[in-house]
């Protein structure tokens, strides 16, 4: 894949968002990177601050995901924007990779989640991190199912996941990334 031809969605969060924005630029990918005003974000490269309009297109019933999702999301404002925020990375990318824990009910842990869920609706294709696991998982449009070592094969890729990766969170993104522009 041509690494001018690609660019990295994600929203500059601490954590896992931070680390896919860091080996994005560390292999000349483009970053878009989706927040909102007064964010407190982890990067600054690539920032698209949504406006209040942009923001409302990603917005979503909180009862239907808590539903989908069977765990209460708070109803905040912030919590809103977060969602509405990872609508647009999901949305913009062609391929999603989540850092995270995949849950026994099939669904990603955390606000995360949702971005995990709202990939398999839209039928992209779908690559999970698990930490407690440490190994790649692919979405079979059923089930998570192992996956030896992902490479990225869309232009348009969304990296996103938890606030707080392991260890081997961190280097699982490295090493995609290491694997996929070499």
């Amino acid at each position: 894949m041509n690494r001018e031809d690609c660019i990295l969605y994600s929203g500059a969060a601490q954590g896992s968002e931070a680390a896919f924005g860091a080996a994005a630029e560390k292999h000349g990918i483009a970053e878009v990177n989706f927040t909102f005003e007064g964010h407190n974000d982890a990067r600054r490269r690539g920032i698209r601050v949504l406006t209040a309009q942009e923001l409302l297109q990603g917005d979503v019933s909180l009862i239907y995901v808590n539903k989908l999702m069977g765990r209460t999301y708070p109803n905040t404002p912030l919590m809103r924007k977060v969602l509405q925020t990872i609508w647009h990375q999901i949305n913009k990318g062609q391929e999603i990779y989540v850092v995270g824990r995949i849950l026994e009910d099939q669904t990603v842990m955390g606000g995360t989640g949702w971005g995990a869920e709202f990939a398999k609706l839209c039928n992209k294709p779908l690559f999970v991190y698990d930490q407690n696991r440490e190994g790649w998982f692919h979405w079979t449009e059923e089930k998570f199912e192992p996956v030896r070592n992902p490479v990225m094969q869309h232009p348009l890729v969304c990296g996103t996941g938890t606030r707080f990766p392991t260890a081997a969170g961190l280097a699982a993104i490295d090493t995609l990334f290491d694997r996929t522009f070499g």
